[in-house]
C-alpha cells in the first residue's frame, strides 16, 4: 500500500491506548511484507519487528500507535468518525504519522540491506498518551526477548514547517505527571451553604493556589507547568455536592523540581481542605508519570549530520514542555536516546517569513498537537519522516563488509 494511503487509513481508524488491535495488525502486516521477523502482543498490543543483517550494532526505531479521546474537526475527507463507548476518538497527536514513517523506513532499510550491517529493531508501542506503553513493553521482556539496542531513535510530528527537524541535546521533552485530586465536602441545599461544606469553592481555591507553584515556589531559572485540565463536581444549580474532582497535568525537566512540585500539590490540597473545614481528608493520587526525555549529547552529534543530509533544516527548538515516554525504553536498555521533532505544518503557511519571531508567531497560529484541528500535511511530511528515520539508522549501522 502507498504510504499516503496507509496514513489516511490509520488516520480514519484511530484506537485508544492498549486497544490498538487494528493498528498493530497493520504494523505487523507491513513488517512481515518487508521481511522482518514479527512478534505481536508485546506489552499488550505492541509489535516488535527484527531485521538481522549480519554482524553489527542494533538500532531501535520506535513509533507510538495510540490516539486520543478527541472529536476531530479538521473537515478532511479521511477524518475520523470513530466513537468508542460514546467518546469520539481521533489521531490528534500525529501517532498515525509516526507509524506510517516507521513502516516506510522499515521498507527502505529492508530493500537496501547491501548498504548496512547489524540489526534493526522496529518497535510499535501502545499507550503513549496514558504513559504506560513503554513500561508495559519493557516489563514484557522487550530487551530480553529481542536484544538490547545500541541506540534508541524516534521522532514526533509537530506544527513546525514540514522540511524542518527540531533536535536538542540534553533535556528535550518534559517529564509528565497526571494527578487526580478528590476533595470531600458535605453536600446540602444551594440556599443553605452554611449547613454544608462546599467542595466547589474548595476546588476553586485549590485551582488558584496551585498556580503559585510556578509563580512563587519555583526559581525563574527552572521550569514547571501545572495545569488543571478538568474539574468535575455537582449536577444541578441548587444542590451543593459532596465531592469535587480535579485532574492535573504537571510538566518539569529537573527531577528535584518534579519532586518539589508534586509535594507542593499535596501540601496545597490538604491545606485548602483543612482551611475549608472538610469533614474528610482529600485524596491526591499520581495516576500516570514518566520522566523527561533526555537526548544523549554525543549521540545527538553523531546523528545530526545524517539528519541534515536527509531533511533541509535541522534546528535546536529549545526544551519542549510536551512529554513522551520513549525515554523509558532508552533508560531500560541503557542505550543513548536521539529523539527529534518532525515538521508537519504546511510550508506555504511560512512563506515570506522575515524573522525568527515571525516564524514563531506562525507556528503558534497552527493547530497544535491534541487540538481537534491538528492535521499534518501528508506531503512532504511522510517522505521527510521516512528519510529522517532511515538516515539516522544508517548513522548507527556500519556499511556491509
Amino acid at each position: 500500500m502507498d504510504l499516503a494511503d496507509l496514513y489516511r487509513d490509520l488516520h480514519r481508524n484511530p484506537e485508544l491506548g492498549f486497544a490498538e488491535t487494528r493498528t498493530a495488525g497493520v504494523a505487523a502486516r507491513e513488517l512481515r511484507a518487508a521481511g522482518f521477523e514479527v512478534t505481536e502482543g508485546v506489552g499488550g498490543t505492541g509489535v516488535v519487528g527484527v531485521l538481522r543483517n549480519g554482524e553489527g550494532p542494533t538500532a531501535l526505531l520506535r513509533a507510538d500507535m495510540d490516539a486520543l479521546p478527541v472529536e476531530e474537526r479538521t473537515g478532511l475527507p479521511y477524518a475520523s468518525g470513530v466513537v468508542v463507548d460514546g467518546t469520539p476518538v481521533a489521531h490528534a497527536c500525529g501517532h498515525d504519522v509516526h507509524v506510517t514513517c516507521l513502516v516506510g523506513a522499515a521498507r527502505e532499510l529492508s530493500a537496501d540491506r547491501a548498504s548496512w550491517s547489524g540489526t534493526v529493531l522496529a518497535v510499535f508501542q501502545p499507550a503513549e498518551e496514558v504513559g504506560g506503553g513503554a513500561e508495559a513493553m519493557v516489563a514484557d521482556g522487550l530487551f530480553e526477548r529481542f536484544g538490547t539496542p545500541d541506540v534508541v531513535l524516534g521522532q514526533h510530528v509537530a506544527p513546525i514547517p514540514a522540511g524542518v527537524l527540531g533536535l536538542r541535546p540534553g533535556p528535550a521533552f518534559a517529564a509528565a505527571d497526571g494527578v487526580r485530586v478528590t476533595l470531600h465536602g458535605r453536600g446540602g441545599h444551594g440556599s443553605r451553604p452554611e449547613a454544608a461544606v462546599d467542595p466547589v469553592v474548595m476546588a476553586a481555591s485549590v485551582v488558584l493556589r496551585l498556580q503559585t507553584i510556578a509563580s512563587r515556589e519555583t526559581a525563574a531559572t527552572d521550569t514547571v507547568v501545572v495545569t488543571v485540565g478538568a474539574i468535575h463536581a455537582g449536577t444541578v444549580a441548587n444542590v451543593i455536592p459532596d465531592d469535587a474532582e480535579l485532574l492535573l497535568s504537571i510538566r518539569t525537566y529537573d527531577p528535584d523540581v518534579r519532586a518539589r512540585a508534586l509535594a507542593a500539590v499535596e501540601r496545597i490540597v490538604r491545606a485548602e481542605a483543612a482551611a475549608s473545614g472538610a469533614p474528610t481528608p482529600p485524596e491526591v493520587v499520581v495516576e500516570t508519570g514518566f520522566p523527561a526525555v533526555v537526548n544523549d549529547p554525543d549521540a545527538v552529534e553523531r546523528t545530526r549530520a545524517a539528519l541534515a543530509s536527509a531533511v533541509p533544516v535541522v534546528v535546536d527548538p529549545g526544551p519542549v514542555t510536551g512529554s513522551e515516554d520513549v525515554g523509558v525504553l532508552a533508560t531500560a536498555a541503557g542505550a543513548p536516546l536521539v529523539y527529534w521533532l518532525l515538521g508537519g505544518a504546511d510550508p506555504a503557511a511560512f512563506e515570506g517569513a522575515t524573522s525568527l519571531d515571525d516564524i514563531r508567531a506562525r507556528v503558534a497560529a497552527q493547530p497544535a498537537n491534541h487540538s481537534p484541528l491538528f492535521a499534518p500535511v501528508v506531503d512532504p511530511t511522510l517522505g521527510l519522516g521516512v528519510a529522517a528515520l532511515t538516515a539516522a539508522t544508517r548513522a548507527w549501522l556500519p556499511p556491509c563488509g
